[in-house]
């Protein structure tokens, strides 16, 4: 039996400790400006992008990966004689899950073992992704092969639960991202809307205050440790200090420590805008601590 390779995008947004801990291939995903185009682990500066977002009269388009980015990470690891499970962000909001495909299918016409790929819809975003790309590489890494890894990022997808506040929906009104939560549009001057991504962006709750909407951030933590899914983690937007109360709460609710926390870059933050908290979990035994 073949081993199995952990292949995920880079809107996983994983901290480059677990990257390297776990030998996760991570394939970039592009933000596309009008005057050129920006792989985005090459965009490090957050502060002058989010600057550069607020002076622009339209939002900067984001890619998914080409085919050929997918080829040139496949190939090496088929080469080795690894098979290959590929964890990918919603095929709801993006087409990175179809590119990996359609390179999956092109080095199998080549001869190249196309076939030992196994494209794997996380059907969330963000930590979401992280999470089930943590969960395919315990399997991975237990000796598993396609079959049992694919079961163990569904079992963490079927018991997992992730919400996001933001600011503002303006930015994925602009993007066009909003999903179900477009009916909210026009009465969100005043509120702090609570998301979560179904496959695609689906509303939760509008709050009227910042703190009202941090406050409900831990009783969602306090529910998912009700669960029993402790394996939690903490993401945001350019508000470093927000996100370091909210781990001390969730310290606090679940009496662990955070699978991991990040920041979410460019392009996921090209949609949301500036200023976005979230938190979620999955039962810890299914990911690597």
């Amino acid at each position: 039996m073949a081993p199995v390779a952990i292949v995920a995008d880079s809107t996983a947004y994983l901290p480059a400790e677990r990257i390297e801990r776990h030998k996760i291939t991570v394939v970039p995903l592009y933000v596309v400006f009008a005057d050129r185009t920006e792989r985005e682990d090459l965009i490090t500066d957050y502060p002058a992008y989010f600057e550069e977002l607020r002076s622009v009269e339209a939002l900067p388009g984001t890619s998914q990966p080409s085919v050929g980015d997918f080829v040139a990470a496949y190939g090496p690891l088929l080469e080795q004689g690894y098979d290959i499970a590929s964890v990918h962000i919603s095929e709801g909001l993006s087409g990175t899950g179809q590119a990996g495909r359609q390179a999956a299918e092109q080095l199998e016409r080549e001869g190249m073992g196309g076939e030992r790929v196994r494209i794997l819809d996380s059907r969330t975003a963000a930590g979401g992704t992280g999470l089930m790309v943590l969960a395919a590489a315990k399997a991975a890494e237990a000796g598993g092969d396609l079959d049992a890894v694919e079961a163990q990022m569904e079992a963490a997808r079927a018991d997992f639960k992730m919400w996001f506040a933001v600011d503002t929906l303006e930015f994925l009104r602009r993007g066009g991202r909003i999903g179900a939560a477009n009916a909210w549009i026009g009465s969100t001057l005043k509120i702090k809307p609570i998301l979560t991504v179904e496959s695609e962006m689906v509303p939760v709750e509008r709050v009227r205050t910042a703190k009202r909407s941090f406050e409900r951030m831990v009783d969602y933590a306090r529910q998912r440790h009700e669960s029993g899914a402790d394996g939690w983690v903490v993401q945001h937007i350019s508000v470093p200090d927000q996100a370091e109360a909210l781990i001390e709460r969730c310290r606090e609710v679940f009496e662990c420590e955070p699978v991991f926390v990040s920041e979410v870059g460019p392009v996921l933050s090209t949609h949301t805008g500036p200023g976005m908290l979230g938190v979620g979990s999955v039962p810890r035994d299914l990911v690597p601590v």
